[in-house]
């Protein structure tokens, strides 16, 4: 089943890291996205826990009687335009999943030193687990990439799934692909992957018409 990594919907309130506005979608094409989850059974993440994720995307969801699965950066929560602690609350309340993106969006891979590797991987759950209030075993991997290290260290902590945005991984089945949304989304093309997904890539891909 193909599953969707959203990030930011609507009008940022908060200054964007270089590059981050790519993955940013307006409020008319998330509900695009929305009626193709719909109607195909796709499924949706939400990475970085941007606060559109409670403020404009959660009442949709709930609206429709969808799923989904969110996964914070522990060290922004509570910043200007990044969940709390209530609207983290308020995703499990509603039924949804909270899972780990890390502390601070940095590559795991890249990670030197011990104290990196633990507040990336360990504290960051840790604490998202205390403000959340419900067990974090599932993480969403910054930039979509992992070594053996990395997966090694998540299995050890009891991981038990990992998204990635690659095919299927030998030797790792707590590891699933997911196709990134990008700010040039088509809602065709959104419904297309859906229903052939082993016909695109994990990486948004669109072009004028599809």
């Amino acid at each position: 089943m193909i599953t969707f990594a959203v990030h930011g919907i609507g009008k940022p309130l908060r200054a964007l890291d270089p590059g981050e506005d790519e993955r940013w979608i307006t409020v008319e094409q998330f509900d695009a996205l929305l009626d193709v989850v719909s109607g195909t059974g796709a499924q949706l993440t939400f990475d970085d826990g941007n606060s559109s994720d409670v403020e404009i995307a959660l009442p949709r969801l709930v609206e429709r009687g969808l799923y989904a699965e969110f996964f914070p950066l522990a060290g922004r929560v509570g910043e200007r335009g990044y969940v709390d602690r209530d609207g983290l609350r308020q995703l499990v309340d509603a039924g949804m999943h909270v899972g780990s993106h890390g502390w601070d969006r940095l590559d795991w891979r890249r990670l030197d030193g011990s104290f990196a590797v633990r507040r990336e991987l360990d504290e960051a759950p840790r604490l998202l687990e205390q403000l959340s209030g419900t067990p974090v075993r599932r993480f969403s991997l910054p930039e979509g990439r992992f070594d053996r290290r990395v997966l090694t260290h998540l299995r050890e902590a009891g991981a038990t799934r990992v998204y990635a945005n690659v095919g299927g991984v030998r030797g790792a089945a707590l590891v699933r692909s997911r196709t990134e949304i990008r700010s040039d989304l088509s809602s065709r093309w959104a419904e297309a992957v859906s229903r052939r997904p082993r016909r695109f890539p994990t990486r948004w891909a669109s072009r004028p018409g599809r």
